[in-house]
This record gives C-alpha cells, structure tokens and sequence, in this order.
C-alpha cells in the first residue's frame, strides 16, 4: 500500500502534465469544439457566446464523470461477481439494500435539478431584452428566403430601410451562390433587438456561430437581444423543417463597424427601400378575424421566392 506522501508526490507530475496538456488547446477545443470563437485569442463573436459554451462543456463534463463511474462499476460487477468454474445455481438474491437506493435516488436527482438550475439561469440572462437597444431590426422568415428591415424613430416605421431576399440559388454542380443570399448587417459592440416574424409557417432563426436559435411564427413575434463583439462574416439559416426548400432557406451576417453599418443604411435609403415591409408582403393572411389572402398575396408571394 504506497504511503500518503508517495501518492502525493505521483499526483504533482499528474497535475502538471494536465496543465500543459489544456494550456495547448485552441480556444474550440476549450469551448466543447462549438463554433463562435477567434482561434487565435478566443474572442467570442457576441456577449452570450461565452456563456452558452460554458453551460455546454461544463454540462459534458459533469456527464462523462458520471458515465466513468458507471462504467467502471460495472466493469468491477462484472469481474468480481462473474461465476467462477465449478459454481452452479444462482447467486443469493437480496431483494434490497436501503443505502444504496437512497444513493441511486439522491443523486441522480440532484444532478438533474442542478443541471436545470444552471440552464435556467443562463436562459433567463440570454432571454432578457434591452430596454432601449442601439439597434432594432426585424427578421422576417418566409419559404423559402427572409427579408430583414432596420427599423427607425418613427412610430409608424416611416424611416425604416429593408432589404428583400430570395432562396439560395445552386450553380450546376450544387454549389450556392453567396452573393444571392439575403444578409443580415449588424453594428459592432452595440446593443441589438432582433424582432423576429413569419409571413407563413414556423421557422428558426439561427446564426451558427452565436450559438442561440428562436423559432418564428405568424401572429406571434419573438425577441432576441444580444451584442455583436467581434467583426465578421458569419452564416445563418432557418433551423426548423419548414417545407420543401427549407435547406436552401439560408442567410449571411455581416458584423461592421458602426460607420460601415450608417453607410449601409443610407445605401438602402438611396436605393429606395423604405418604409415598413411587416403586414405588406405577407404570404398567408389566414388569422382569425381575417377573410384570407388580399389581392397582392401571389404575386408577392412570387417576389418572396
């Protein structure tokens, strides 16, 4: 039986040799190999990036230990109580033994409330909205494209911009043209609201590497607050099976400093793309009260596609 201070002596190599092992790690490694992090100096690319990685590891790890256990205590059943040659019969039966429900009891449950606590902490911090954002835009999903207007002052929306999309577009061997694609402009280090809308069937917006998505549906709008912390180009995409074309239902976000982000603004202002989009291009109008599709659904509807 090795002494305290040997075993002691053994666990100082141990240690160090785990300290250069995760001092070596890239900033993906350390974050559970999830997207939204510089490789060089992990920044995250938003202000809840951070936090959902962390959730996400420290979840795997809690969850591996208790699969080692496990496993191992069953390996350890498996060899110690294995019938040895000669044995015939069953083993002697017990029908129970009270500590060790208590334990199987206990701490599973324990693990589960502290693994919600934790969730729903995060959650309640990522959900909370800013009581007067920097920037406010509306995503509005439809099938199969998402159209994104920038709101303004005015209360009628008189001084919004907005940009139309339409689905990705595959080139003859299935590669998707990038240029086509609807994009998302966002200002750098500001707050940002993102209202989010469907003109038809539920949907999800998702920005692979913020590491959040929030469902969208028709007569019912969604909010997602956050702060962009790393300038970029970064894809997104609808995450809920929303018909036919739902896999070329893509997006590109493009994180730019606030002056590129004016400059943009007052592109679309120029072009003419002003005013509000929300009700005017709807592709469905079937809510209760309502007596269907006005007169410009389908050709819109055309647009839209």
């Amino acid at each position: 039986m090795p002494s305290k201070r040997r075993l002691r002596w053994a666990a100082i190599p141990v240690a160090a040799a785990t300290a250069v092992a995760l001092a070596g790690c890239t900033a993906t490694e350390l974050h559970g190999y999830l997207p939204g992090f510089e490789e060089g100096d992990g920044v995250p690319v938003t202000n809840q990036v951070e936090r959902v990685a962390s959730l996400w590891t420290s979840s795997w790890i809690v969850l591996l230990a208790v699969g080692v256990i496990t496993w191992g205590l069953m390996l350890w059943a498996m060899v110690v109580y294995r019938r040895r040659k000669g044995q015939t019969g069953l083993p002697v039966q017990l029908r129970y033994n009270m500590p060790i429900e208590i334990f199987f009891t206990t701490v599973p449950l324990i693990l589960v409330l502290g693994l919600f606590a934790f969730t729903a902490r995060d959650q309640a911090e990522i959900e909370t909205q800013w009581d007067d954002p920097d920037v406010e835009i509306t995503a509005i999903a439809k099938q199969w494209a998402w159209d994104f207007q920038y709101n303004g002052e005015a209360e009628d929306n008189s001084d919004a911009v907005w940009t139309m999309g339409i689905q990705a577009q595959p080139d003859d061997e299935g590669d998707i043209d990038q240029s086509q694609l609807p994009t998302l402009v966002l200002p750098v280090d500001q707050k940002v609201t993102i209202h989010l809308e469907s003109r038809d069937v539920i949907h999800s917006f998702w920005i692979i590497d913020f590491l959040y998505k929030k469902d969208m549906y028709q007569g019912r709008d969604n909010t997602w607050s956050f702060i962009p912390t790393r300038e970029g180009s970064y894809a997104g995409k609808c995450a809920e099976l929303c018909g036919e074309y739902h896999s070329m239902m893509l997006f590109n976000v493009e994180v730019v400093s606030q002056a590129e982000y004016q400059d943009y603004l007052a592109e679309l202002e120029t072009a003419g793309n002003t005013g509000d989009i929300d009700d005017a291009y709807d592709r469905l109008s079937n809510a209760p009260g309502t007596t269907g599709g006005g007169p410009d659904t389908t050709e819109h509807e055309e647009e839209g596609h």
